[in-house]
Formats: structure tokens, C-alpha cells, sequence
């Protein structure tokens, strides 16, 4: 006779006996691979971020209502951080990078720290405000990109007349995953300044480099700020004189002069301009990227399966686009972008993919 039980019976039975299995194993902290291989290696990135925009019109107001609520010394940073619709309450516009908008009234300082985490500063409104880093300072103009390598003691401050604002990037939820944060409050609001403005540009900046270089922020660039003036008139020679990329425009990535990479490890920078009546083709990588917009007007649609998104952007906006969504650029009337990404960690994991798509 067959004792074999029908396909039902054994099927409960075996059920039984998995869930008996997987609560005798998670008591040893240990659980089945076969139950979530699927989600640990998918077919294509899964990132659970969103699109988003921030409309400087809208954000404006609660920035300046929260230099009338606490001082810059008070906050240390006032800063209004842009999180990702999808990650609140993890101080992250993705999964490995960091985005804020900081101001800094006229008389204020924003008093001295340094962090192991890499910064950088993109200048959005105001003039007349400065940030110091390692000894020298830099004064702050729109469209400026300035970096704080790490564990270098920064401070800003305000001697001009007007609020300045600036985007705050920062590589914050990478260094988490890592466990690798330290931070030190500095013994001064301000560092003393022992080198006179302008002095790591002319030393570094001019396809030139000391005989005895010395890396002095290791694998960040010499060059702390990159000022707008001259990428712009770079970014409008090309669009007069280049091919203009069906992708991106004319998009140019800043360097580190002493190695030609990114200027900071774990973060990479860029500008672009779009020029009047670009209608760019769809592309899509790993990496994903947050966007300030300089000048001008223009949209980008973002898809990921059924999903799009279409934002309409003006000067001042930030938005996102996360990692492996479909997005395509498009202005009426031309506009210049800054960006940056975790790209070179890609790079450096050779884990980085992008497809131009048409």
C-alpha cells in the first residue's frame, strides 16, 4: 500500500517543519538566505528614494524664520536639511549623501568644528559672507563650489550686509554605514588666519603644483574654492565653440589638479548648461545625484517602471534624482546646473553603471 501522503498533507507538513527550523535558528541569531536572496541581489538597484523637488520660493521663508528663532552660535549650523520623502528622519537625500541649506546672517560666525566627514558648499544667495578652512578663508559669492576636506577645522562668517545662503553636501550617511564619524568642536568661534585669501588657488590652481607637493588634505583637492566666474565663462566658450552632448549639454566635472579625479573621495562635482532649446535623450546610472539649479528655467522628467515625475525648475531649486531612474533634461530658454554624486565611490568599487539611453 502507499503511505505517501497526498501533495496537500505534505506540503502543511514540511510548512511546519520550516517554521519550526527557522524559529530554532533565529534563537542563534541566525535566518535563512534562501528567504530573502531575492531582495539582497535584485535584478537592477532597488533604491527606496524618491524624486523630489525644494522650490527656493518655498523654502526661502522657513530659512530666514529660523535665523530669527536661534542664532548661528546657538545652532552651531542653521541649517534646514533636505530629506528625501522616503528616508525621513535619517538626515539623507539618498542613501549615501547629505543635502542642507545653511544661512548665515550679516555679524554672525558660525563658530569653528572639524568632522571626518567631507563637505562641500554651494553657494545659492548672498554675498559678503566667508568661510575659513585650514587658515585660509575664501569669500563667498553665488555660484561658488568650496570644499571642507576632512578633519580640517572650519568656521563661517557673515561681514557683509545681506543674508547668504549655500547648499551644504555631505558624505554624513556613508561614513555612518561605515561607523567611521569623529567630530571636535574648536576652542575659538573663528580659526586664526595664517594664510592670505587666494593663496591655495595661485599655489595649486593654475595647472601648476610646488615642487615638493605635499598633498596637504590627502586625497581632497588643494583647492578649496572654485569660483563660479570662471566655470561660467568656461561653460559659455563651449557652448559657442563645442558639440553640445544630446545627454547632458555641456557638462564639465571639477578635479583635483594633483591627480585629475574627483575633488573630494567620496563625492564628485559638477556643472552644466543647458543651452535654449535643449530637449536632452534619457539616461540613467548608479549613482544618484543632487541638483542646484544657477540660472535659468527648465524641467527634468524622472521614471522608474510606471512611475514618472516632472518638475519645473528656476533658479534656486534643488531636486534629486536617485539612483537608476530614468531622467531627461529639458530648457526653453537655456539654464546652468550644479550637481553632485557618490560617484567616485563607484569608481573606486567599480560598481559604477550608466546607460544613455535614446
Amino acid at each position: 500500500m502507499d503511505m505517501t501522503p497526498p501533495p496537500s498533507q505534505a506540503c502543511a507538513t514540511n510548512g511546519a517543519a520550516r517554521k519550526a527550523f527557522y524559529e530554532a535558528i533565529a534563537a542563534r541569531n541566525m535566518t535563512p538566505l534562501w528567504e530573502v536572496l531575492h531582495a539582497l541581489v535584485p535584478p537592477q538597484p532597488a533604491t527606496p528614494c524618491l524624486p523630489s523637488l525644494w522650490r527656493y520660493g518655498e523654502v526661502r521663508p522657513y530659512l530666514m524664520e529660523s535665523g530669527r528663532l536661534i542664532t548661528a552660535e546657538e545652532a552651531v549650523r542653521r541649517v534646514l536639511i533636505l530629506e528625501n520623502p522616503a528616508l525621513r528622519g535619517q538626515s539623507a537625500i539618498t542613501q549615501s549623501l547629505y543635502a542642507g541649506l545653511q544661512l548665515i546672517l550679516p555679524g554672525e560666525i558660525a563658530p569653528s568644528h572639524r568632522h571626518t566627514q567631507s563637505a562641500l558648499r554651494f553657494v545659492v544667495e548672498g554675498r559678503g559672507a566667508y568661510t575659513a578652512v585650514d587658515g585660509e578663508r575664501t569669500t563667498m559669492s553665488p555660484g561658488d563650489f568650496i570644499i571642507t576636506p576632512s578633519w580640517t577645522w572650519h568656521d563661517h562668517g557673515c561681514d557683509g550686509q545681506e543674508p547668504v545662503v549655500w547648499l551644504d553636501g555631505l558624505d554624513i550617511p556613508m561614513l555612518r554605514f561605515f561607523d567611521a564619524g569623529f567630530a571636535e568642536n574648536g576652542s575659538t568661534q573663528s580659526q586664526p588666519v595664517t594664510r592670505a585669501e587666494g593663496t591655495s588657488y595661485q599655489r595649486y590652481g593654475a595647472n601648476m603644483l610646488p615642487v615638493r607637493y605635499d598633498a596637504p588634505f590627502g586625497q581632497t583637492s588643494p583647492i578649496f574654492s572654485y569660483p563660479y566666474e570662471r566655470t561660467r565663462e568656461a561653460l559659455h566658450q563651449l557652448e559657442r565653440q563645442a558639440p553640445i552632448d544630446a545627454w547632458d549639454g555641456v557638462k564639465l566635472r571639477y578635479v583635483n589638479p594633483a591627480t585629475g579625479g574627483s575633488p573630494m573621495p567620496t563625492m564628485a562635482t559638477f556643472m552644466q548648461r543647458l543651452p535654449a532649446g535643449f530637449a536632452g535623450q534619457p539616461w540613467r546610472q548608479t549613482d544618484g545625484a543632487v541638483f542646484s539649479v544657477v540660472e535659468g528655467h527648465g524641467n527634468v522628467t524622472v521614471a522608474r517602471d510606471e512611475q514618472v515625475w516632472t518638475f519645473e525648475f528656476g533658479p534656486r531649486d534643488h531636486f534629486v534624482i536617485p539612483s537608476w531612474h530614468t531622467a531627461q533634461l529639458r530648457s526653453a530658454q537655456g539654464c546652468v546646473l550644479f550637481s553632485f554624486s557618490d560617484h567616485p565611490v563607484h569608481q573606486a568599487l567599480g560598481i559604477h553603471r550608466e546607460e544613455r539611453l535614446s
